[in-house]
């Protein structure tokens, strides 16, 4: 599986956050919460929603399922105009990704561990010490196999030792 790299346009985000790890994960917590609220937000420029994780930048260099991370249940807005109460806005800087296209389950974390254990190690590039976040559009279906998402994964060229 190959991605496409692209270079995206800073975004801005209106959702809700909730600190977790791996260890435990509160995810359907977070969009819960989210879900009930997300129709207050009237500036969104798609129907997309937007799962985005800030991981501190030594994450995946000393992995622990302990280790913490701020997760974001959003979606994109034209501005920041009017916040609903108890939602929060994120502005998600731009920059160089690798854009996975998945279809299937979204609790199957192999498609993670493909990304960063054998794409990304074989790539000309690296992890980028920005948010990664999955593009839930018009296909995603939770906990469906036929679900389709984009995982955007922030990367930098690896700078070659020279001879």
């Amino acid at each position: 599986m190959q991605p496409r790299i692209e270079t995206i346009n800073d975004k801005k985000l209106i959702g809700q956050r909730l600190k977790m790890s791996f260890a435990d994960y509160r995810i359907s917590e977070l969009w819960g919460r989210f879900g009930l609220k997300r129709k207050e937000v009237t500036n969104n420029l798609n129907d997309d929603l937007i799962s985005l994780v800030v991981y501190q930048p030594t994450h995946f260099i000393d992995f622990k399922p302990t280790n913490e991370f701020e997760r974001w249940a959003t979606v994109e807005v034209a501005n920041y105009n009017y916040v609903p109460p108890e939602m929060e806005t994120f502005d998600l800087q731009g920059g160089l990704y690798a854009i996975f296209k998945y279809k299937g389950l979204n609790t199957d974390n192999s498609i993670f561990q493909y990304i960063l254990g054998t794409w990304l190690p074989n790539s000309d590039f690296k992890l980028d010490n920005r948010p990664h976040f999955e593009i839930l559009g018009e296909k995603y279906r939770n906990n469906d196999p036929e679900s389709e998402e984009e995982i955007y994964i922030p990367i930098k060229k690896k700078i070659k030792a020279s001879t």
